[in-house]
This record gives structure tokens, C-alpha cells and sequence, in this order.
């Protein structure tokens, strides 16, 4: 293979030349670059140099902010949660007996699960003594849910309560959602429910709740005259679960919906 050598070689033709004025720029070229690298790297050293006193700050509190974290959650919440869960047994006896009883006994059961009983916290008292732990949380819920079933006038604490839940749980949060919907048209709010009703059919979509969810969506829209959402839920409906129950009424509703657009 030839060669050449770059301090006594001499190109005999224009060709060649160019091919050695190419490579020697291209050598130039790599020169360069080395030599801007080299001069970022003395750079970023000057940098750290002069701010190692708050680099090392900054990941020491990093560092510390990490195991006090740590500390907290394994030495203060997780007692702390264990706690709210022993103490909130009764609150849910109360709350899962309403859910399974009717009438006045049905409210009685809801208020005991509110405000205690047998010596033990009620699901408010859970709420404001463990504050921060899942078992407050769902007392959160469970008190939503509560005061939507006693109503009358307690469906804004029930909107209250149901918007601080932290939906951690998709089956709940949809319910959580379409209990602040309920809320809302109990109060003939129709138009600013539609929305609850319309994340609680896409949150946890499924075949059971979502018709539901959608259908109480158009005739929360179709009372406060918006036919367009009405009958996008509708026609939901019709498309993705064309077996339930609902889509009968959805079917006479969606009718009465685009009739009314026209």
C-alpha cells in the first residue's frame, strides 16, 4: 500500500494535493476540538473547585433529607398507621353494617360510624388524628360516602369529604367521583356534575360501572341543556357496552337528545 511521508512528501498533481490539504484539515480540525475539550474540562474543574463547599452542601442535604425520610416513614407513619387501622375497626363495622341496612337504622349507623361508638374513634376523629396515613385517607371515603347517604343537608360535607380523598384505588376513586356527581344533581348542580360522572366511567372502565357512570353523565347533561355531552355518552354506550342493562334507556334518551339538537 503507498505511502507517504507528511514532512517530505510533496503531491506531484492538483489531486493529489487537495487529498493532503484535507487530511491536514481534518488534523487541524481534531486539534481543535481536543483543545476546546480540554479547555471545558479545566473549566468545570475551576468550577468545583471554587463551589465544593456548596456541592458538598447541597448533597448532604440531599443525603440527610433521604434518611430523614426514611426515619420518619419507618419510625413515625407506620406506627402511626397501625394505630389508626386498630382504632378504626369499630368505624367500619358501623360503616359496612349501614351499607347492608335500610331506613332509620341505615342513618343511625352512618352517624355512629361518623362519631364513634363503644369507646373507639369515629371515621372524623380517625381523619383528624391520623392525618397522612391510608387509614385516614379511606375514612376520607368512607365519610364521603356517609354523609352523601344520610343527604339533606349534608351534601356538601359529602363533596367535601369525597374531593380530599386521595384516590389511591381506581374502584374507588370512581365511586369517590360519581359520589361527588350524585352530591352535585341532589343540589340540581347538573352541569357541574356531568364531569364527575364522566372521570368515573374512564377511570376504572369496565362493563358494571362505566354504563352506569355514563348514562347518569347524559341525564345530569340533558338537565342543564347541554345535548352535545349528552349524547357523546350516550353514544359511548351504544358503542362500547351495547349489553347491559342501560342501553335501553340510553337508546330512548339518545333519541330524545339528537332531537332536540336539530
Amino acid at each position: 500500500m503507498a505511502t507517504y511521508n507528511k514532512r517530505g512528501y510533496k503531491p506531484k498533481t492538483k489531486k493529489e494535493k487537495e487529498v493532503v490539504e484535507d487530511i491536514l484539515d481534518g488534523e487541524s480540525t481534531t486539534a481543535e476540538v481536543f483543545e476546546s475539550l480540554d479547555e471545558g474540562a479545566n473549566r468545570a474543574e475551576e468550577w468545583v473547585s471554587k463551589n465544593q463547599n456548596i456541592i458538598l452542601y447541597v448533597v448532604g442535604a440531599i443525603a440527610l433529607a433521604a434518611i430523614g425520610y426514611y426515619l420518619y416513614t419507618q419510625f413515625v407513619m407506620e406506627p402511626k398507621q397501625k394505630e389508626a387501622v386498630a382504632e378504626m375497626t369499630q368505624a367500619n363495622v358501623y360503616y359496612n353494617d349501614a351499607l347492608n341496612s335500610n331506613g332509620a337504622v341505615k342513618d343511625s349507623l352512618y352517624l355512629m360510624a361518623l362519631e364513634g361508638g363503644e369507646g373507639k374513634y369515629g371515621l372524623l376523629k380517625i381523619i383528624e388524628e391520623y392525618s397522612g396515613t391510608d387509614a385516614a385517607n379511606q375514612a376520607t371515603f368512607q365519610a364521603g360516602m356517609a354523609y352523601l347517604n344520610l343527604g339533606g343537608e349534608n351534601y356538601q360535607k359529602a363533596i367535601d369529604y369525597l374531593t380530599a380523598y386521595d384516590g389511591n384505588d381506581k374502584v374507588l376513586e370512581a365511586i369517590a367521583q360519581a359520589g361527588i356527581g350524585d352530591a352535585l344533581t341532589q343540589v340540581n348542580q347538573y352541569g357541574d356534575a356531568v364531569s364527575y360522572y364522566m372521570n368515573a366511567a374512564s377511570i376504572d372502565a369496565n362493563g358494571f360501572t362505566s354504563p352506569k357512570y355514563l348514562l347518569k353523565a347524559a341525564q345530569a347533561a340533558l338537565k342543564a341543556g347541554d345535548n352535545s355531552t349528552a349524547i357523546k355518552a350516550l353514544e359511548q354506550i351504544e358503542t362500547d357496552y351495547s349489553d347491559v342493562p342501560e342501553l335501553k334507556t340510553a337508546k330512548v334518551l339518545l333519541g330524545e337528545a339528537r332531537a332536540a339538537s336539530n
